[in-house]
């Protein structure tokens, strides 16, 4: 009698880890980094020269999982679409590498635990509150029904107001810490807000054949390069002027990083909208990455500054 296994039993450890490798695909994991830059930082803000660490594991671990549900769910609204463009036509759903079905439970399963670890997880003082979980299932509700299902094929202005869901760790994170909020985390919340539009038009710039053949109306689709770049670069001063605002409940570490990143910032879409007025050939892809250094630079340069807890600027006046 033969004792070799069977090909197909021998590939079910593969299938096993595929499908595995499928479903830690549709929650986006490089996509954490923004959560883990605009959350941990606001937290520390929150309560300036104190460190709880539980608190910030357990509120970027429910911020996560809020965030692979909303991806999940956007991926199962977007099945259709990411088949038509070869940036994405390699996820799970758009290569039916996993049921639609249990995609949509695995989904909502997320959501669920998301809610459970943020309202068990951030009580204070024997004091629950339901407000970081809340904001977490409306960021899951905009960016998986108002963003994907009405605002993204329909008009051009989809990443501006679809980005208010990129905006909410900053409010989860102040919420997890105070249980309330304050003009603080909504002046982050506006930092992420004006960064968005020439953060994403970059790669959208770069990608632009792609979203024209899905039929989806990014505004580098229907304008010129030119009134892109522009638009990027008044989004751009937006962005730097917003961070200004924290100057005063910040020490010199915050001002110096927000003012000369911001200037970096500033000077790189500046220097892409002037190519784009002469004609030249443009690189976009180069801005969406120095988008990311400078969010991460300064919401870094807040972290440092709330921890190593100086005088605030105000303080001097």
């Amino acid at each position: 009698m033969s004792t070799d296994t069977p090909v197909a039993e021998r590939n079910i450890p593969h299938r096993i880890w595929d499908t595995v490798r499928a479903y830690v695909a549709l929650t986006k994991p490089r996509v954490i980094e923004l959560l883990l830059v605009s959350t941990i930082p606001v937290m520390l803000q929150a309560e300036r020269g104190r460190i709880d660490i539980a608190l910030i594991l357990i509120t970027v671990v429910g911020g996560w999982l809020g965030a692979a549900s909303a991806h999940t769910l956007n991926m199962v609204a977007d099945a259709d679409i990411d088949r038509k463009m070869k940036r994405t036509a390699r996820r799970p759903l758009a290569r039916e590498a996993v049921p639609i079905r249990n995609v949509l439970i695995f989904g909502v399963v997320l959501a669920a635990a998301s809610f459970a670890v943020l309202y068990f997880g951030t009580a204070r003082d024997g004091e629950r509150s339901f407000l970081p979980s809340a904001l977490v299932m409306f960021t899951i509700f905009f960016y998986a029904v108002v963003y994907t299902l009405i605002l993204k094929r329909r008009t051009w202005q989809n990443v501006i107001w679809g980005g208010i869901a990129g905006c909410m760790p900053a409010l989860v994170g102040w919420a997890a810490v105070t249980h309330s909020l304050g003009w603080e985390p909504f002046v982050m919340f506006l930092v992420v807000f004006f960064w968005t539009p020439p953060h994403t038009w970059a790669l959208a710039m770069r990608y632009r054949e792609d979203y024209r053949a899905a039929g989806v109306p990014m505004f580098p689709v229907i304008a010129s390069d030119e009134r892109v770049t522009a638009h990027m670069l008044v989004y751009t001063w937006a962005t730097v002027v917003t961070s200004f605002a924290l100057i005063p409940v910040t020490s010199w570490i915050y001002l110096g990083v927000a003012v000369l990143s911001g200037g970096w910032f500033i000077y790189k879409v500046t220097m892409l909208y002037s190519q784009t007025r002469r004609g030249a050939e443009v690189k976009p892809l180069k801005i969406f990455l120095i988008s990311n250094e400078y969010l991460a630079l300064l919401f870094c340069g807040l972290a440092v500054d709330a921890v190593v807890h100086l005088p605030t600027i105000a303080s001097y006046v």
